[in-house]
This record gives structure tokens, C-alpha cells and sequence, in this order.
């Protein structure tokens, strides 16, 4: 009983750092997963470096971003995106 005793602490420790680390970091990494998964073309998105640019193809594991007044375009890994600053879906909203 007395190892049972000193062990509980340990254990108690392991399952609060399980509860605070490991599974917020698994909620960030499905919606980040989500993120990528829903690029789609003439989405504005901010890299990672923060470079601001509207995605003009979409490849497997690249995008071709195009950035800056002068429309340079930029093959960039998936990965490399951080956020989707405005998503222009083609959805068509009827005015009444």
C-alpha cells in the first residue's frame, strides 16, 4: 500500500499533462488538417514568413501563390500556409 501511495502522485501528474498538453495539441493539428484540406483557388491566405497572396493552383503538396502589386507568383508547400485571411467561395447569395 505504501508504494500505491507514493506512486499516485506520478500518476495523477502524467494524466493532468496528458489532459493539458497532449489533447488541445490534437485539436490544433485536426483543424489545421481542415484548413489545408479546404484551400481552394482565389483564397487569400498569409504564410507562414507572412507573405499575403491569392492562391491561383492547387497541387498535391504545393500551391502557387501570387503576391504584391507586381503578381509574382510563388510555389509554395501546403505546409507553408498558416491562415486563410478571406476565403472567396463561389457561393451565390439572392438579394430579395
Amino acid at each position: 500500500m505504501g508504494q500505491l501511495g507514493s506512486l499516485l502522485p506520478l500518476i495523477l501528474m502524467l494524466g493532468v499533462f496528458y489532459l493539458v498538453i497532449f489533447i488541445p495539441e490534437n485539436k490544433r493539428k485536426k483543424k489545421y488538417a481542415a484548413l489545408l484540406n479546404n484551400l481552394k483557388v482565389n483564397d487569400e491566405v498569409m504564410t507562414k514568413g507572412g507573405i499575403m497572396g491569392k492562391i491561383i493552383n492547387i497541387q498535391d503538396e504545393y500551391i502557387i501563390l501570387e503576391s504584391g502589386p507586381d503578381r509574382a507568383r510563388i510555389k509554395l508547400a501546403k505546409s507553408g500556409i498558416s491562415t486563410v485571411v478571406n476565403s472567396n467561395s463561389a457561393e451565390v447569395v439572392e438579394k430579395k
